[in-house]
């Protein structure tokens, strides 16, 4: 089995967020397969059943951001599910949207709820799917800025973004996470209309 977690807050006021892309990548991918999120365990909704022939379970904590750790790691551990085995999807300010990027380990990069689950399983070895959010314009703190909807220009190339996402979660079921690194690393989704600051603010002021 393996086990797809996505990255958000809960509750209909930070549905569109971009801190909750990874929520809206896992859904779309629910909802391509005809999975329903009716289950509920350790504070978090879980959809059970069949992708590309793999058995999965998608989760989705009902935590806020900064600790979600402790229901992954439950969920993970009750299903049996090995680190090598979970592939955490979330948003990330250091690349740029239009992109987005597989490893199949590493740190945080300042994303609250990575260190969460980084520290509470024990270990960075476990695969992510990064969805680039892109910088804030200006002086903007980050915190304020994962915390809004895409603009209707942005929204236009996060559509195609989510998409790309769950194509790249199905590579990632059908083959390894090496494969789809190569596949989908490079690629660059529309072009930007996102202003960038060269200042680099705290990420990790993001909750």
């Amino acid at each position: 089995m393996k086990m797809i977690v996505g990255l958000g807050n809960p509750g209909p006021r930070y549905e569109r967020n971009r801190h909750n892309v990874g929520f809206q990548c896992v859904d779309l991918l629910a909802e391509k397969h005809g999975l329903r999120f009716d289950r509920q365990r350790d504070h978090a909704q879980l959809a059970l059943g069949r992708i590309e022939d793999q058995r999965v379970i998608l989760v989705k904590p009902m935590t806020f951001m900064n600790v979600v750790g402790p229901a992954v790691v439950a969920v993970a551990r009750f299903y049996k599910i090995a680190p090598e085995d979970m592939l955490v999807v979330y948003d990330d300010l250091d690349l740029p949207l239009g992109r987005i990027r597989l490893r199949p380990r590493g740190g945080s990069g300042g994303h609250n709820g990575m260190k969460s689950i980084i520290q509470h399983l024990g270990t960075q070895e476990f695969p992510r799917l990064r969805i680039g959010i892109g910088r804030p314009p200006g002086r903007m703190d980050p915190a304020d800025y994962v915390l809004q909807d895409f603009s209707p220009e942005q929204e236009e190339i996060m559509v195609q973004v989510r998409d790309r996402a769950v194509q790249a979660i199905e590579y990632w079921l059908e083959h390894d996470i090496t494969q789809a690194m190569n596949v989908f690393n490079s690629m660059i989704i529309g072009e930007s209309p996102m202003v960038t600051s060269p200042d680099r603010a705290d990420a990790g002021a993001r909750g």
